[in-house]
């Protein structure tokens, strides 16, 4: 497709890559057993370092997904039940991963960069400088609709 034929940005054509994108990425995941959700909880807690409050981290979680709470909080149950993630014996409002959430998350996350990689090849930096530029705009106005809803 060239750029005189490429459809507009909108959110039909954002959505179709989202979901084109997100279907080989659960592919993924579901070879290492983990769901969408687990590897998205993951990750916010590899990003905020050692640990991470729980509270904290459902906000992050929640924010991310625009899921409900409660979900979020199941969802780290899950992960802490399946030994991926244990309270902070320093602070027992904290979590951290445990060697084997370390790993899971190392795991997917190159699964996950591996994808992208394919996905993006070949794409000139230049377009996806603008790409990503729109895109954060639209999650900006997005975001503070649902603040103020």
């Amino acid at each position: 497709m060239t750029t005189t034929t490429a459809p507009a940005v909108n959110g039909r054509a954002i959505a179709l890559a989202h979901h084109a994108s997100r279907a080989l990425l659960e592919g993924a995941l579901d070879r290492h057993g983990v769901t969408f959700h687990q590897s998205v909880t993951l990750r916010a807690v590899a990003v905020a370092g050692e640990s991470v409050g729980r509270d904290e981290l459902v906000s992050a979680v929640t924010g991310s997904l625009k899921a409900d709470e409660s979900l979020v909080r199941g969802v780290i149950e899950e992960l802490t039940a399946a030994k991926r993630l244990e309270e902070d014996p320093a602070e027992a409002s904290r979590v951290r991963l445990t060697d084997a959430g370390r790993e899971l998350y190392e795991r997917t996350a190159a699964a996950g960069g591996e994808i992208a990689a394919r996905l993006y090849a070949d794409i000139p930096a230049e377009d996806l400088a603008v790409a990503g530029r729109v895109l954060a705009l639209v999650t900006e106005r997005a975001n503070a609709e649902l603040a103020g809803a």
